[in-house]
């Protein structure tokens, strides 16, 4: 479970003050797909990157499990990193590596043998439908085949947890589709907890159960998505509903 208590993020610059994320409170329980949607600019993909402190919190606690991992350094944050997985909107593919190389990468830096870092990422390559891909290169693949890809090195470490961060906004829609049935999938089948961060209300609904609205860097609703969804309270849910289409 994540567990996130009155965080805030501010960013200084030159230009002043930026406060990007504002007293935070989220519960994402174990097995979720959990969604956090907002325009672009609200502090969504800084809440995200909070939860795995590629971003530290200004103030505030992230707690995992139980434990409080705010103030984690070194072995503690590498060791933390290992267990949360992450896929972004650009796929963040070693251009230079192989399809399989990218998948070993994780587990080369852990220091695990050639061999068994080698059979994990097989076995990724296989789960995320690219068994036969394992020696092209990244430009060799269309967007969603890089996604799967970036998707199989996420899961090399055997994470707890998935973040997702745009990891469909770059794609067309049938491939969106088809990432999405890929993730849901993996919820299923290895119990991984997912966070989606997305700007699409569509997305929300194809693959989560729960979902925070945030606006202007603080959450203005949450709830399941079908609370949500037929009964929204915040004016930007209301205009993200309308976005789609939704009789709201």
């Amino acid at each position: 479970m994540i567990e996130i208590r009155g965080l805030g993020k501010t960013f200084r610059s030159k230009s002043g003050v930026h406060e990007a994320l504002t007293d935070i409170n989220l519960v994402i329980a174990k097995g979720d797909i959990f969604g956090i949607i907002g325009l672009s600019g609200a502090g969504k993909s800084t809440l995200v990157r909070c939860i795995n402190l590629l971003e530290k919190p200004t103030v505030g606690q992230v707690i995992i499990d139980g434990v409080d991992v705010s103030e984690f350094k070194g072995r503690k944050l590498l060791d933390l990193r290992a267990r949360i997985g992450m896929i972004f909107q650009d796929f963040n593919l070693f251009a230079q590596r192989t399809v399989l190389q990218n998948v070993m990468f994780p587990l080369e830096i852990r220091h695990d043998s050639h061999a068994s870092a080698k059979k994990r990422a097989q076995e990724l390559l296989d789960m995320v439908g690219l068994a036969n891909m394992e020696n092209r290169y990244p430009a060799q693949l269309s967007g969603g085949q890089q996604q799967r890809v970036s998707i199989a090195r996420a899961l090399a470490n055997h994470p707890d947890y998935l973040l997702c961060d745009e990891a469909t906004s770059a794609l067309d829609s049938v491939t969106t589709v088809s990432i999405l049935g890929l993730i849901k999938e993996i919820n299923r089948e290895l119990g991984v907890t997912v966070v989606v961060i997305t700007h699409a209300m569509t997305v929300v609904e194809a693959i989560c159960n729960k979902v925070a609205v945030i606006d202007g860097s603080r959450i203005v609703e949450t709830g399941t998505v079908a609370s949500v969804f037929s009964a929204p309270k915040a004016p930007i849910t209301h205009e993200l509903l309308k976005a789609v289409g939704a009789d709201v």
